[in-house]
């Protein structure tokens, strides 16, 4: 059995004797030989899942369903197997490594591709290849949900999804779109991520990857982006940094083309320095700058674009050395030295004049009825107004930055479908929380309303109105704390209507904030007496402290010295301050000049006029429900990232973290509906289309769709457990779909073997016939030849047999006549001698 632990949070123990109902203590031997009284309160202690269920990839396989045989098999898989990703019914957990793996090489990628889930290891490209199949199959749009905490990987899990797209998905009519794609990262990154206290490489913006596809090809892609927390630029906490592009020049200061532009070490620049890292350990800025630059040039920004950009950079850096000094003890006014070093480098860079520059800095126009005048600043609001025109220019830079990386990726011929990746910043709770944390978490809190939405209510509300008996599952809704924040005189409305009032300030907004909403559960108000407040997230209480969120919200820049960027020399500035309503056309014709004309200010497109300018919340808050809605068109995906450990080991595995994540993100009610629920749907309509080979004659006869499906199912699935037939759906246990999908590539497999069987029992018999032929042909054409031969040979024996015959025959007479000669000679001669002695 598992029993509560403080450390571990849950540890195992043995039952040592028997329990019968009704006793109070339950006698349990410990893994380390010790025994406990465990007293038994209100239930039994969850029991532990066998040892061969222990590793399951699948954590709805386990026979007991509970938070603690979740957690051991999650650590026994991560610490023992070393696998970072296990599937929970339809979502997949991957855990944050915190080293490199050799599991996403080109290879990995291919062995998926093709693959239905389940067929191998749980992995990010298992469900990227799911993903793809499901777009190409029935043609809808999907997208991956990816969530979790800072650190947890989140951005790494996105950039393997979008490895795998471009990779299967190859490029139609241009090889070089997955380079561009893939060359987006190290861009988006170096403008938007930073060192934070819990990650190296943080987002500080979120973002959605659009990958368009036509014929199952990639096309292009679009990248739309969500909240940069542009406060980073001027302040970082302790042990963070500003963003990885001012560390990357500053590293790369001694190169030949940035010499010009005053740089040095980032512990030399306030901007750069206030946290006290000025280097992080998993980044290397100098080596980071060239893959930076290769990046922009692949993404179509030219070289000399690009110096051009540093150089507005560096500006940056320079305004924050400015240094700002109070006229008198009372402070009502201040002045900026002409001698400045600082603001001489800021001004060369950006071709602005220094003397309408220190002007602007430390006075403000004050326009009444007929009158203008110059009100002088206080040093602390000329140091305002200096770090929001620094925070300004960077949101231009890296509005401009989105756009050209949005232009390279962009389709001509447009795409049919798309598979969206969302990279959003993850839930966040620090010592102090300001405007960005609370946007952050308003964010996390809306996409896990989706969440809920998507796997607990639709789920169940759907089986209510199909009438599929269904035992309801309870989840946390929290619907109550997004109307506490988004709602009518909400968090954000009471916001927005102090940031209209000319004296509207933090601590009248916490005022405002106690008397509307001290009676909602969501909200409390902190013992301390200070401006805050505690929202109670899904994920858990945070203290919002309420300075700087007004201030933040209007995101008020002097016009002044927007209009003084505007009049700028320099054409990549003139650029990214371009008037609303000055179109392409208008911005071409004061290029091609020859020198840049500025254009007149109109007061309803600065950026400091709050009557035409949405706060920043607002802004948001639209964004964020077009997002909602963009997700809610498309079939989702869920990855939920767990950081194992805060202190960011390679597999070390913190229970307590771990449990505190599972919690927030719903896996274990996710288990409980995909264990008993039915998470494949289809309309009787798409059944009949999809599988309609898997029917019988006698079937396809019927006119009823549903008797026909139920006919069908009855005779496939037999199991009626494993199927639902509702009122306008039929509904499948997890993995009966599967099992439809190979009995139909049986049957069309049987159905290609026996055309296949048929079209090469015809043409074995052409060849035959044809081969048959030949032969015949052959042979009586070898026949006559042989037969020719053995005449020709047999007319030549008797020619050979007759001359040799004949040459015996005359050698035998010639012989015998010599013989009989020679006889004749001494036999003439013997009787001659006789009749010669005779005589």
């Amino acid at each position: 059995v598992w029993i509560p632990d403080c450390a571990e949070v849950w540890k195992v123990a043995e039952i040592t004797r028997g329990y019968k109902e009704g006793d109070a203590i339950l006698h349990l031997r410990l893994e380390d030989g010790s025994a406990l009284a465990y007293p038994i309160e209100s239930q039994l202690p969850p029991l532990c899942n066998p040892e061969c269920l222990s590793g399951a990839d699948d954590l709805v396989a386990l026979s007991y369903l509970h938070e603690p045989a979740v957690l051991h098999s999650l650590r026994c898989r991560f610490l023992e197997a070393k696998a970072i990703y296990t599937y929970c019914g339809i979502i997949l957990i991957a855990i944050n490594p915190y080293e490199p793996l050799p599991i996403y090489e080109e290879e990995v990628i291919h062995a998926y591709s093709g693959r239905e889930m389940g067929d191998m290891d749980p992995h990010i490209f298992a469900l990227a290849e799911e993903a793809y199949k499901q777009m190409v199959r029935f043609g809808k749009n999907q997208s991956l949900i990816i969530s979790g905490e800072s650190g947890a990987g989140k951005t790494a899990t996105a950039k393997y999804a979008m490895r795998y797209f471009t990779t299967v998905g190859g490029c139609l009519g241009n090889s070089s779109i997955e380079e561009k794609v893939l060359a987006s990262n190290p861009v988006m990154e170096a403008f938007g991520n930073a060192k934070t206290t819990r990650n190296d490489n943080s987002s500080r913006f979120g973002k959605y990857i659009e990958i368009g596809f036509s014929h199952s090809c990639v096309t292009g892609a679009t990248i739309k982006t969500y909240l940069l927390e542009k406060s980073r630029v001027t302040f970082q906490a302790k042990a963070e940094r500003n963003y990885h592009i001012f560390y990357q020049l500053c590293a790369s200061a001694a190169l030949p083309e940035l010499r010009g532009l005053g740089l040095c070490g980032a512990e030399f620049f306030h901007y750069t320095r206030q946290g006290q890292c000025t280097a992080a350990h998993s980044t290397e800025d100098e080596a980071d700058l060239d893959s930076t630059r290769h990046a922009c040039s692949l993404l179509g920004v030219p070289e000399a674009e690009q110096l051009e950009l540093f150089s507005i950079l560096a500006a940056i850096l320079h305004l924050g050395n400015v240094v700002v000094r109070g006229r008198d003890r009372r402070g009502d006014s201040c002045f900026v030295e002409a001698a400045d070093e600082a603001l001489g480098l800021f001004c060369t860079l950006l071709g602005v004049e220094a003397l309408q520059v220190t002007r602007w800095l430390c006075h403000r126009k004050l326009v009444t009825a007929g009158e203008t005048f110059l009100k002088p600043l206080s040093r602390q609001q000329a140091l305002e107004s200096r770090d929001a025109l620094a925070k300004y220019m960077y949101g231009q830079v890296f509005r401009w930055m989105v756009s050209k990386v949005n232009r390279a990726l962009r389709s001509l011929e447009g795409h049919c479908t798309s598979i969206g990746i969302l990279d959003i910043y993850g839930f966040e709770m620090f010592e102090l929380n300001s405007f960005e944390q609370f946007c952050i978490n308003y964010a996390n809190e809306k996409l896990q309303q989706l969440f809920n939405l998507h796997v607990f209510k639709w789920e169940q509300e759907e089986y209510v109105t199909e009438e599929i008996p269904w035992v309801f599952v309870d989840f946390c809704d929290n619907q109550p704390c997004i109307e506490l924040i988004e709602g009518r005189l909400g968090i954000l409305d009471l916001l927005n209507e102090e940031c209209k009032m000319p004296q509207g300030n933090d601590g009248s907004w916490a005022q405002k904030l106690y008397q509307t909403h001290l009676t909602s559960s969501h909200f409390q108000k902190p013992k301390r007496p200070m401006d805050a407040f505690i929202v109670c997230h899904f994920a858990g209480k945070v203290e919002y402290q309420c300075d700087g969120f007004v201030e933040k919200n209007r995101d008020a820049v002097p016009e002044e010295l927007v209009g003084l960027l505007r009049a700028s020399k320099s054409a990549l500035l003139m650029e990214l301050f371009l008037e609303e309503g000055s179109g392409p056309t208008s911005l071409q014709s004061r290029r091609s000049s020859g020198h840049w004309v500025p254009a007149r200010p109109s007061r309803r497109s600065l950026p400091g006029s709050q009557k035409s300018k949405k706060s920043i919340s607002s802004q948001f808050k639209t964004s964020l429900h077009r997002l909602m809605e963009t997700l809610g068109s498309t079939t989702p995906h869920y990855i939920r990232c767990i950081k194992p450990n805060d202190a960011k080991l390679p597999f070390m595995f913190d229970s307590r973290r771990a449990v505190e994540q599972l919690r927030a993100c719903g896996v274990l009610e996710t288990i409980r509906i995909s264990a008993s629920g039915y998470p494949s749907r289809w309309t009787y309509q798409e059944f009949l289309e999809r599988y309609r080979a898997l029917l019988s004659r006698e079937e396809l006869m019927g006119t009823d769709e549903k008797q026909i499906c139920s006919l069908a199912l009855e005779r496939l699935l037999q199991d009626p457990s494993k199927y639902r037939c509702g009122k306008s759906k039929v509904f499948f246990q997890a993995g009966q779909v599967a099992h439809l999908e190979a009995l139909q590539c049986q049957q069309l497999r049987a159905a290609c073997t026996l055309l296949q069987r048929h079209l090469r029992g015809w043409l074995a018999r052409r060849h035959l016939g044809r081969a048959r032929a030949a032969a015949i042909c052959l042979q009586r054409h070898a026949r006559g030849m042989l037969a020719r031969r053995m005449l020709r040979r047999t007319r030549a024996a008797v020619v050979l047999q007759k001359a040799l015959r004949m040459a015996l025959a005359r050698r035998s007479y010639l012989r015998l006549l010599q013989a009989v000669i020679t006889i004749q000679a001494f036999t003439r001669g013997m009787f001659a001698r006789r009749l010669h002695q005779q005589v």
